[in-house]
């Protein structure tokens, strides 16, 4: 009996084992399946990270020929794998990134030789006993007022690697002094391949398929904007309307891109950051309000974080306590919710062909606020007295909140017109709606008859019943009008 047990045991062991190797095949081609598939999305996502893939290729490859051709090699040395190292290091995805890299580490790497030699040669003014301790003390100086530097925003935000470099590159030529006798060889071995590398990166990312982070940022910003109005547009119909629509007070089927917007502002001051250190390129100045773009998005994330609180009442379980409530503010909320939607895809456009969006968001801007002005009316109007606080609570929330969106939105309306100032934007051109040649001329053929004394109080009124209307642009209903003339009271005209 037990003799069978363990046969049985050993043969399901077998029979599982020998399914998992039959199936692993299978499992492999799915994974690389699911793989390749995934190599594809990221390249369709965005082409460009292929194009800088490519990009730092040819750039290693250009540098290595410090190592492979013996000429260079006999005059740089083991120093030409420095070139390679900053190449690896300093290539960015943005040509701002790649540029405040190299620059910082250049920099950085002449003032840190400068004075490594400077201190090597001031320590061996002391003799051989005292250059060790004088050296130690100069590296310790340095290294810490410059790792304290640091912490200084300014400081951190721009010249952060280049003091990460400064304090290796002098600690290096500083110890390296004591023990190697031709340092200054060393130290111009070192900056020359540092600088042929950054120059490498630097002339490919600009001239080979360079990718801006200055356009990024103002994509990215008219993109958030975008965002912010499709939400608005649409969130007065769905939210006095989800009381009669099932599933329409979810939430989940409604724009939810806003939300990207939440948590963009490491990306915009980074992307801000880089576009400082390009030169001017496309409709860009050398010197564009970079900063400025900081304070949209500033804004907008503000309008998201209102809009995010907003979007929580359609999913409320107490939304529908006082409909009747609902529908005396559902005007003002619909219309101060549409005008803002329209301003910010107004405003965005505006970005997008760099033209001063002033003219057009105004209007809006006027619209929401006269909005904003009706509902306050309305609050004044309605009867609160013995109506339940808390059934219309979560409608008085949302005519709150939309108030402050429409204070938020003419903030953005206001910077971006600001923006479009400093940086020279072109002026919007309104196309007329109606033709200044032939403006509608409308005569009105009927009957004009008095009105009788017994009927009204003055005697100078009339009355004017419509029978059809012709048009004055031919010459014979020209005619007509000029035999017309003003009726005076008891006469009875009849048109032509």
């Amino acid at each position: 009996m037990d003799i069978d047990s363990t046969a049985q045991d050993k043969a399901r062991l077998f029979a599982g084992a020998w399914g998992r190797v039959k199936a692993l095949p299978g499992k492999l081609k799915a994974k690389v399946t699911s793989t390749a598939k995934s190599i594809k999305k990221l390249g369709q996502d965005d082409p460009r990270r292929l194009t800088h893939s490519l990009k730092v290729g040819l750039a290693l490859t250009l540098v290595s020929l410090l190592y492979y051709a013996r000429p260079i090699y006999d005059g740089f040395g083991v120093s030409g794998m420095w070139a390679v190292l900053t190449v690896v290091v300093v290539f960015e995805f943005t040509v701002g990134g790649t540029l405040s890299k190299s620059l910082n580490r250049g920099f950085a790497t002449f003032l840190a030789g400068a004075l490594g030699l400077g201190a090597d040669y001031f320590a061996s003014l002391f003799g051989k006993n005292g250059e060790p301790i004088v050296l130690g003390i100069l590296v310790f100086l340095l290294a810490a007022v410059a790792t304290f530097s640091r912490f200084f925003p300014r400081i951190k935000a721009r010249y952060d690697y280049g003091v990460l470099i400064f304090i290796l590159t002098f600690s290096l030529v500083a110890v390296s002094g004591y023990r190697v006798n031709e340092l200054v060889v060393l130290a111009h071995q070192r900056l020359s391949t540092i600088i042929m590398g950054g120059a490498t990166c630097m002339l490919i990312s600009i001239f080979v398929c360079p990718v801006w982070a200055g356009e990024d940022l103002h994509k990215a910003i008219a993109s958030n904007l975008e965002k912010l109005a499709t939400y608005l547009e649409g969130f007065g119909g769905v939210y006095f309307q989800s009381s009669e629509i099932d599933g329409m007070g979810t939430g989940k089927s409604f724009p939810q891109g806003y939300k990207s917007i939440l948590n963009s502002k490491s990306s915009e001051e980074s992307l801000a950051n880089f576009a400082r250190w390009e030169p001017g390129h496309g409709r860009f100045r050398l010197r564009h309000p970079w900063k400025h773009y900081l304070k949209i998005g500033a804004l907008a994330r503000q309008c998201a974080y209102q809009i995010e609180a907003i979007n929580g009442c359609i999913g409320s379980d107490h939304i529908h306590g006082s409909e009747e409530f609902k529908g005396k503010i559902e005007g003002s909320c619909t219309r101060m919710s549409a005008e803002c939607g329209k301003t910010l895809k107004a405003i965005a456009k505006s970005m997008k062909t760099m033209t001063d969006p002033y003219s057009s968001a105004n209007t809006h801007v006027e619209n929401s606020k006269a909005a904003m002005k009706d509902l306050k009316f309305a609050l004044k109007a309605a009867s609160l007295e013995n109506a339940d606080l808390a059934a219309i609570l979560p409608a008085a929330t949302v005519g709150s909140i939309l108030v402050e969106i429409v204070k938020c939105v003419e903030k953005i309306s206001e910077a971006v017109h600001e923006l479009s100032q400093l940086a020279h934007f072109e002026k919007e051109t309104v196309e007329p709606t109606v033709s200044p040649e032939k403006p509608p001329q409308l005569l009105h053929r009927g009957i004009i008859q008095p009105v009788l004394d017994g009927d009204s109080t003055a005697n100078d009124n009339v009355v004017i019943t419509i029978h059809e209307i012709i048009s004055t642009d031919s010459p014979e209903n020209g005619k007509a009008c000029d035999q017309h003339q003003v009726p005076k009271p008891g006469q009875k005209i009849e048109a032509l």
